[in-house]
């Protein structure tokens, strides 16, 4: 029967079972689409024969909220949702959000923070003896010592405060099975040490074979240095080919074990996952409630591939889906597309086909396929790798397919462009078709920032090749006639950036004439090499000390610089500028930032104006323009554990002026 897994009794009785198998308690609404974790996982093993109902989101201060579908057959599996729920519930300054896309009606407050933990601590208090699997982005990427933004301490695998049994990292597909399998043939949850893309506690070593010893959990904490060295040990066993066994020690009975991750799926596994029975949409029940804000924007996207080899410092796509390029066939997303136009909401718009990276289609290169990726190397940075072959012509063949389908009637990117591995390409023909078809007047990309100092920290691309694409962006457009723009996504207060790299951004953006709605201020989220530098100073690939903005100060300095044209922020900025020894930004000329106070203590206004924001010149109020704020990190993807990469939303309002003016 194809409906929604059970999450009641009267459900289960609907299917005729007397007891779930595994019962999946989730921190987001329950939405059966496949941009959703606990969607995939819970219809894989669905697809294996196994019965799973779905808790989403119980009452974590009433213990019969985790009964109501009784007790297991063979366990309960945990996941804090799409999102870490850390990251979803505050902004970078440590603020609460307003809202959670992932809650019905968008309401705040319906799971806890650390909602893993609070959740698994809950069922083990109820069900003492019963098997606890962990997964999601929130599980992963804190699988072994791990420091934390929050509380600002390096904390303990989360294995061990949420007493549950084994994590399944990673993508998830293949380990939850084989965890299950395990199970119903009788195997104890804590002889279950073999599967790969697990992590395990044992009390000895005995059995611990092939691994190799990270530095204890007593050490990490004690000495900044030697958690940078264990973070890159880890970075550089992420690959399922390569990658080694781990272990962290916490006390002379206390170990976690992390075994090699998972192997990535082939293009036939890939599709049969997505064609499994999803119904595409939330629970019925959320409907008198709004339904579930972030369905609008998914709903009628299509997944294409996983896994990035772009190596941004600041993501954790390494961590959890790794950097082997996955991908669908093009019937399997096909034969999806084609199923929207049965569905009322279609208006024949495709809302985005991609991934982690829209225009990655393939491994960088064969060899990835059979021995892995360059543990101490990248395949974009610093420069191209010789051996990454640029080829977008499956890509452009599958949109082309897509937008030929009965009701389609616009098929767009949004998962981003890389555009590095873009302009590497030889062949201009994927560049063409893309501003020809694919861009609704903006495209979004992520130079991130304009100083190469600051660029070498992130893992990105030398500025001169954005002002390559820039400039090759703005050709292609004027030969086919389109007036189209770039917005850029920049980021401030990342490790390496100075007061004096932040006023060069301002700078950047003053030559553009645009100033961003929302700042992007760097977010230290777990198990990036980003957050490493943010907790030790070091770079963890060469050792060699990084300065880090850390005070909330600086960090409000930073992130005004780039919206200097805000009256709020005058005073923020004008202390920065004065602290960069830039007082020439300050005054009446065309290159100045803003004006002096005005002699009584008044705000001067900035010192010019420029294309849609040059009403700023007369000193008028910001209005929405001038609105500051937070993005949620940028740092996870469309996933089965996981989620869709997480940006904070950006509203949609043409930017007339951006890259116009260079």
């Amino acid at each position: 029967m194809k409906d929604f897994l059970p999450i009641c009794k009267a459900d289960m009785e609907k299917r005729g079972w007397e007891q779930c198998d595994f019962v999946y308690v989730i921190g987001d609404a329950y939405v059966d689409h496949t941009s959703f974790g606990p969607a995939i996982i819970s219809r894989v093993l669905e697809s294996h024969g196994y019965k799973v109902g779905i808790i989403s989101q119980p009452d974590w201060k009433e213990e019969k909220s985790i009964t109501v579908l009784g007790t297991p057959r063979l366990g309960f599996l945990v996941s804090g949702g799409n999102m870490d729920t850390m990251v979803n519930h505050y902004t970078v300054a440590k603020k609460r959000r307003q809202n959670d896309a992932y809650t019905p009606g968008g309401e705040i407050g319906k799971r806890p923070d650390r909602a893993t933990i609070v959740y698994s601590n809950l069922i083990r208090k109820v069900y003492k003896q019963m098997p606890i699997i962990i997964g999601g982005i929130e599980a992963s990427l804190r699988r072994l010592g791990h420091y934390d933004y929050w509380s600002d301490k390096v904390k303990r695998s989360i294995l061990l405060d949420s007493q549950a049994d084994l994590i399944s990292y990673g993508m998830g597909e293949k380990s939850i099975v084989e965890i299950a399998d395990a199970l119903n043939s009788g195997l104890d949850v804590k002889d279950i040490t073999f599967i790969n893309g697990t992590v395990y506690k044992t009390n000895s070593l005995e059995s611990v074979y092939d691994a190799l010893e990270l530095p204890s959990f007593p050490e990490i904490l004690a000495d900044k240095k030697t958690f940078a060295q264990s973070f890159y040990t880890q970075y550089c066993n992420t690959d399922p080919f390569s990658g080694k066994r781990l272990v962290e020690k916490y006390a002379d009975n206390e170990y976690v074990v992390q075994n090699p991750p998972a192997k990535p799926l082939t293009q036939a596994e890939m599709d049969r996952i997505y064609a499994l029975p999803y119904m595409r949409n939330y629970h019925p029940s959320y409907e008198e409630k709004g339904g579930i804000p972030i369905i609008q924007e998914l709903k009628f996207s299509l997944v294409s591939n996983r896994g990035c080899f772009g190596g941004c410092s600041f993501c954790a796509l390494t961590f959890h889906q790794g950097r082997i390029i996955q991908t669908r066939s093009h019937e399997s997303i096909l034969e999806e597309a084609k199923a929207f136009q049965w569905d009322p909401d279609f208006k024949g718009y495709i809302n985005d086909v991609g991934g982690p990276t829209a225009n990655f289609r393939a491994p960088a290169c064969k060899k990835q396929l059979t021995k892995g990726v360059c543990p101490n190397k990248q395949c974009l940075f610093p420069k191209p790798c010789p051996n990454m072959e640029v080829d977008h012509s499956d890509y452009l063949k599958l949109l082309r397919k897509l937008r030929e389908l009965p009701k389609v009637k616009k098929v767009f990117i949004r998962s981003g462009i890389r555009f590095d591995y873009l302009m590497a390409d030889k062949d201009d023909t994927f560049f063409k078709e893309l501003c020809e078809h694919h861009i609704s007047g903006q495209l979004k990309v992520a130079p991130e920032h304009v100083c190469d100092a600051v660029l070498s920290m992130m893992g990105k691309p030398e500025n001169s090749v954005y002002e390559a694409f820039i400039k090759k962006y703005k050709q292609t457009n004027a030969k086919l006639g389109k007036e189209q723009y770039v917005v850029p996504y920049l980021m401030s207060s990342h490790p390496g950036s100075t007061i004096k790299e932040a006023v060069k951004l301002a700078e950047y953006l003053r030559d553009l004439g645009y100033m961003p709605e929302q700042v992007q201020d760097f977010y230290p989220t777990p198990s990036t090499i980003s957050t490493c530098m943010y907790y030790t100073g070091l770079d963890p690939r060469t050792m060699k000390e990084v300065y880090t903005p850390k005070s909330p100060h600086e960090k409000a300095m930073q992130r005004a610089l780039i919206q200097y044209r805000n009256p709020k922020n005058y005073d923020l900025v004008l202390e920065a500028l004065k602290l960069a020894g830039r007082e020439d930004l300050i005054g009446y000329e065309k290159r100045c930032l803003i004006r002096p106070k005005d002699g009584k203590g008044g705000y001067g206004g900035p010192s010019h104006g420029g294309g849609n924001n040059s009403r700023y010149g007369q000193g008028k109020a910001a209005g929405k323009n001038g609105k500051s704020g937070n993005s949620k990190a940028g740092t996870y993807s469309k996933s089965a554990t996981g989620s869709k990469k997480a940006e904070a939303p950006r509203k949609k309002k043409t930017i007339r002026n951006v890259h116009k003016k260079k």
